[in-house]
């Protein structure tokens, strides 16, 4: 075997494909069109260029690899993809391959290791992607999604409802105990999408016709959850939507991309957008549009929103007129939270929402009584910012009226369920008073679980499909049926009990 071979044949036993972005012999020649690739990157191409096809074609599919940041940066304002106007010399005029993304900030990163002569990361992060798109980096720095882990793992209330919900349970003594969660539920759950903290845990050896390597092992791995703290000590993977190796800003703008975490019963906003009539016209005529666009064009390349048009995309006019700019920090046009912690509140200021406190110190935005935290939301001030750059993005195919109309109704859900969710958290406190129940885990005991179903799942997917318009979700199918038949069972469940302790 040759020593090319062997150096394949290594990374595809330890189980690191994502290194070897390759190209296969039969694609290797470059057209006089094609940007040139540094001498790291084509060593790379020449020696995984059979063992990960996949990879190849993903990576050949890319802007990455038709384009070089040089002339990337040279495109008008509204069509540049990139941000960073000092990107460094040796990177401007190659296309962005293997090495490229691999190599860089080698100091930072604790899953660097030697690899034939080059300094290779396993991972790359958010603060290897700011080397070209800083701006966007620092978005999404400053967004909840990339405090994702911090904001579940840190926050001890959303901790316990997590521990609880995906706890192991065994019978002991004919009762049932419950045993912490195993990492691997966890990784496969709640952290799935929130993201795991990915560590270097030692080096592990792979031998390949005689020859032994040392290798980084990681923990948690993998993953690419929104949150995932990285070896270089970052927040973030873009790659959960903007899958490796292409890259492709098409896959980002796809609700499905969004549905992959955000759905029904505790974020619904995949089904919401599914039952909605935008749904309905974005299932009918997708194949016609032009996903790839930047500036993306409202009524020439697509003519009904996705998640990506409402929540971070940069929108045009036609003729090119900016609409509203680019973001990557998701909640910018976002006045009102509708996932409920308890209750619907104003968005948090700060993406570190862990860092929360209420009037009581509880972790919360929110008291249980309902009263917004005095410090860490919007004010009214920034509420009306938001909500008016939201109606820019509506009005470029509603008229005036209709998107008064419409955030009129979501206004008055977000009163509504936030009233029955008081209703529903005053019959807890007094089942507490009571003793029929404990109020030191919030999540363990029957009424606490009908509780957070009330304002977890119903009023949270009754106030999606007012935002969104998918109605189904607002009736029958866990909304305001599910709501008010809860909060009976909960009354009925009280006054058994009582029942029960007063023999």
């Amino acid at each position: 075997m040759s020593k090319v071979a062997v150096k394949a044949r290594l990374l595809l036993l330890a189980g690191l494909a994502p290194l070897a972005l390759a190209m296969p012999t039969a694609v290797q020649a470059q057209t006089a069109a094609s940007p040139p690739l540094s001498p790291q990157t084509q060593e790379c191409l020449d020696c995984h260029g059979d063992y990960h096809p996949g990879i190849v074609a993903d990576w050949q599919s890319s802007r990455h690899a038709t384009t070089t940041p040089a002339a990337a940066l040279e495109l008008p304002a509204l069509e540049r993809r990139v941000s960073n106007p000092e990107i460094p010399e040796g990177l401007r005029q190659v296309a962005v391959g293997c090495y490229e993304c691999h190599s860089l900030n080698p100091g930072r990163h604790a899953d660097n290791f030697e690899h034939f002569g080059f300094r290779i990361n396993i991972v790359v992060s958010p603060a290897d992607c700011r080397t070209c798109h800083s701006e966007e980096a620092d978005q999404y720095a400053r967004s909840k999604k990339a405090n994702a882990v911090a904001n579940l793992a840190d926050n001890p209330l959303f901790h316990q409802l997590s521990e609880t919900t995906l706890a192991n349970q065994e019978m002991r003594e004919g009762r049932l105990f419950s045993l912490p969660a195993a990492e691997a539920t966890r990784n496969q759950t709640c952290y799935s999408c929130h993201g795991t903290r990915i560590e270097v845990q030692g080096t592990r050896e792979v031998e390949v016709e005689g020859e032994v390597v040392n290798l980084p092992r990681l923990s948690n791995w993998p993953n690419q959850g929104v949150g995932r703290i990285n070896p270089d000590g970052s927040a973030g993977a873009c790659t959960a939507c903007h899958p490796r190796h292409s890259f492709a800003i098409a896959i980002a703008r796809q609700p499905q991309t969004c549905g992959q975490c955000h759905r029904e019963p505790d974020t619904p906003a995949f089904e919401a957008y599914e039952e909605s009539k935008h749904g309905n016209i974005f299932d009918a005529q997708r194949a016609e549009w032009n996903w790839s666009a930047v500036p993306w064009r409202v009524g020439r390349d697509f003519r009904a929103p996705t998640c990506a048009t409402c929540h971070n995309a940069l929108l045009a006019t036609p003729d090119g007129k900016q609409i509203v700019p680019r973001t990557h920090d998701f909640g910018e046009r976002l006045w009102v939270r509708l996932f409920g912690l308890p209750y619907a509140h104003p968005q948090p200021a700060d993406g570190r929402t862990h860092l929360l406190r209420n009037q009581d110190g509880q972790p919360l935005p929110t008291t249980l009584a309902g009263v917004p935290a005095a410090a860490g939301l919007i004010d009214q001030a920034e509420q009306g910012r938001r909500q008016k750059a939201m109606a820019e993005v509506c009005q470029s195919c509603h008229g005036a009226l209709w998107v008064q109309g419409h955030f009129a109704r979501l206004d008055s859900v977000v009163v509504q369920t936030n009233q029955v969710t008081l209703a529903a958290t005053q019959l807890l406190q007094e089942a507490w008073k009571r003793k029929l129940a404990d109020p030191t885990n919030l999540f363990d005991e029957p009424l606490e679980r009908q509780w957070v179903e009330i304002w977890l799942f119903h009023a949270t997917s009754a106030r999606y499909s007012a935002a969104m318009g998918g109605a189904g979700l607002a009736s029958f199918e866990l909304g305001w049926w599910d709501i008010n038949a809860t909060l009976g069972e909960m009354e009925h469940s009280m006054h058994q009990r009582s029942g029960k302790a007063g023999k």
